[in-house]
């Protein structure tokens, strides 16, 4: 009868555990402030015959009280509602609670792409954007994806007014 004792009292104690632990990791999610996301820089770092390659820099910025752990950051980039990128980053970076980074992203696009936001950046002196994607956020034993979209106005000779 012991035994049976035990083994019950060894069962409730390994499901309050678990049950804690997925309690703990639906409260982080129900607590988790979405991380902003904004245009740095760009930069054309190689032409071609059909296009070139541009080095643009986000700025990631936690809102969060804590560290924000990411592995996989996807990403779509327009100009003037013209798709001029997108792709993946699989390296594994972390964000400081109330802090920032940069994530260096490399592009390839075509002159194609580029002509309106040529010729806007040429009439106005800026041009709109768009990023969106979803960043892979890395928790104590799983992961979850938060999707993200921030727009603004880039200005190639001033960054984002």
């Amino acid at each position: 009868m012991r035994t049976r004792t035990r083994v019950v009292a060894a069962m409730l104690t390994t499901g309050a555990v678990l049950g804690a632990g997925a309690a703990c990791a639906s409260l982080a999610r129900q607590e988790f402030a979405r991380p902003q996301i904004s245009l740095v820089s760009m930069r054309v770092i190689g032409i071609g015959v059909t296009g070139g390659s541009l080095e643009v820099i986000l700025k990631i910025f936690n809102p969060n009280s804590y560290r924000l752990d990411a592995n996989t950051f996807t990403y779509q980039v327009e100009v003037d509602s013209i798709p001029l990128a997108h792709g993946t980053v699989a390296n594994r970076f972390t964000v400081a609670p109330k802090d920032s980074t940069l994530l260096r992203i490399p592009l390839a696009f075509t002159y194609a792409g580029l002509g309106a936001a040529g010729r806007s950046i040429m009439t106005s002196g800026s041009v709109n954007y768009r990023v969106s994607g979803n960043l892979t956020v890395l928790t104590p034993g799983s992961s979850f994806t938060v999707p993200f979209a921030q727009q603004g106005r880039f200005n190639p000779m001033g960054g984002t007014p």
